[in-house]
């Protein structure tokens, strides 16, 4: 990022941002509730462009453009919906169409993984908060993707649930680019490196 910053109508987030993000490193984007994390992070993602400066991503073949960023990123956010009429392995099908899992890992095995064999062939409109957040977890850590973006990721988990994603950062996050938004460690303790949000205010 270069000199990045967003406006909402007059007010500005944040300005002035100039930060490289290292593949195989985990960030945490932290500050209070309303202080422009999830706006960093969608940025990051490239579904939103920046009100100055640039928002650059690249990797060994080159620099990619924004409509190309897609294909290297997977995001789990509460503003991200999942299809409720389908069923749970109905739902990966259909994501695997667009993001495919990585080398190896099949459909059953991701569900097994995420604790809901019981609930493979039941509709997600009938799932708990828990087990959607489950869900959204599975489709960003499994997809062969090497950025991996997470906005308050231990959203509606239980204490089983948070065990689960640590054990999804361990196994599955070695050799990628992790940023997370957040504001409890819980969710971040494990990052290399901080990013307050507060200090890009005016």
């Amino acid at each position: 990022m270069t000199d990045a910053g967003k406006r909402f109508n007059r007010d500005w987030i944040f300005r002035h941002i100039n930060y490289t993000f290292e593949d195989g490193t985990s960030y945490a984007i932290v500050g209070p509730n309303g202080s422009g994390k999830s706006t960093l992070l969608q940025m990051l993602s490239g579904s939103m462009q920046p009100s100055e400066g640039n928002c650059d991503w690249s990797v060994s073949d080159g620099q990619l453009t924004n409509d190309e960023i897609y294909n290297y990123v997977s995001i789990c956010a509460p503003y991200l919906e999942v299809v409720e009429e389908m069923t749970l392995k109905e739902f990966l099908e259909f994501h695997h169409h667009f993001k495919r899992f990585l080398p190896s890992l099949n459909i059953n095995y991701v569900i097994s993984v995420i604790g809901l064999e019981n609930a493979a062939n039941k509709q997600i409109r009938f799932f708990s908060s828990g087990m959607r957040q489950r869900v959204k977890l599975a489709q960003a850590f499994f997809s062969d993707t090497p950025l991996l973006l997470l906005d308050e990721p231990c959203t509606n988990l239980d204490a089983p649930g948070i065990e689960l994603y640590h054990g999804l950062i361990k196994d599955y996050c070695a050799n990628r680019l992790v940023i997370i938004s957040s504001n409890d460690e819980v969710e971040y303790s494990f990052c290399k490196e901080l990013i307050n949000v507060v200090k890009y205010k005016n």
